[in-house]
């Protein structure tokens, strides 16, 4: 059986629920590219989370939330006193801001038993992470982490990376590209954000993005650009550009990214061609950033026809 197997921190989300009171939800962006994956794809698929949390009372709601989303947990290491991270939705005009507590996240730990990890990524034929997983390890956790992807690339399996770039969590900039160069150059599809890129890398646009993460090693590189086209690359020289929907009304943008991300890997991995899959995936996008929260309910989704 096909195995898709993400990697990264699942939080506790606090958003506005009116009248002053809060809406508790659990999120995290390679999560949620696992939950569009998952709708997308076949039964036939497995889809996996490998994570860590602790052995309090949020840690099994967490569990037992990614567990009725069809998302496997069997990965993720439970840990003795440790707890989730906890972020709050900012919005304003639709658009986020956030505020995190999340120093002592049990996810940070995620990459300390080499041996788990290992195991969890050669059971997967495709593995999905992202900046965020890089920039919230240990340095040695970042190196063991990539080395393990590096061996998944080399052993023929498709690793895909966000780079997701969020300079909070960074130590500082020099860090952030350095780490980001090795997380690409131990993957095979990139699916960047254009904005992203541009203000930590320079580029003067999404083909200059594409030309990079190329020389880095990826096969494909597939760049997000918000309201404006994709640009994607697929092993050759020629450039696809894919036109998002028009939103009519924008009302929280929360997992935009991350949506497009597991729709066009489900898509993908059925078969369908690249420039279809993202033209989907932007559909997708378009659907969730029209409604609240980072876990859209499927009904408000765009449907594909041709899942088995």
């Amino acid at each position: 059986m096909a195995r898709l197997l993400a990697i990264g921190e699942c939080m506790v989300e606090l958003g506005d629920a009116g009248s002053g009171l809060l809406r508790k939800g659990f999120a995290g962006d390679t999560l949620n590219a696992a939950y569009y994956a998952r709708t997308y794809l076949p039964a036939a698929f497995d889809v996996a989370y490998l994570s860590a949390v602790g052995t309090d009372l949020l840690s099994a709601e967490m569990l037992a939330f990614i567990g009725d989303k069809g998302i496997l947990t069997e990965d993720v290491l439970e840990i003795e006193g440790a707890a989730p991270g906890l972020y709050m939705i900012h919005l304003k005009e639709g658009e986020r801001s956030f505020s995190y507590w999340r120093s002592a996240s049990a996810a940070r730990r995620l990459a300390e038993d080499p041996a788990h990890l290992r195991r969890a990524i050669e059971k997967a034929d495709t593995i999905v992470f992202s900046g965020i997983t890089l920039a919230i390890l240990s340095p040695e956790a970042r190196e063991t982490l990539i080395l393990e992807l590096r061996r998944a690339k080399a052993a023929g399996r498709r690793v895909v990376f966000d780079p997701n770039i969020r300079p909070r969590l960074w130590e500082d900039a020099a860090t952030l590209r350095a780490v980001v160069e090795a997380g690409a150059r131990a993957s095979t599809i990139l699916v960047p954000s254009f904005d992203d890129e541009q203000a930590h890398f320079a580029d003067a646009d999404p083909e200059a993005t594409i030309a990079r993460y190329r020389q880095w090693g990826a096969d494909t590189v597939l760049v997000k650009n918000g309201s404006g086209a994709a640009c994607l690359s697929n092993g050759t020289d020629a450039i696809v550009r894919i036109t998002p929907p028009r939103v009519q009304t924008v009302v929280d943008t929360t997992s935009a990214g991350d949506s497009f991300n597991g729709a066009f890997l489900a898509r993908l991995l059925t078969g369908v061609a690249p420039a279809e899959a993202a033209a989907f995936a932007a559909r997708v996008a378009a659907a969730v950033i029209a409604h609240h929260g980072a876990l859209v309910p499927p009904e408000h989704l765009p449907q594909a026809l041709d899942l088995a």
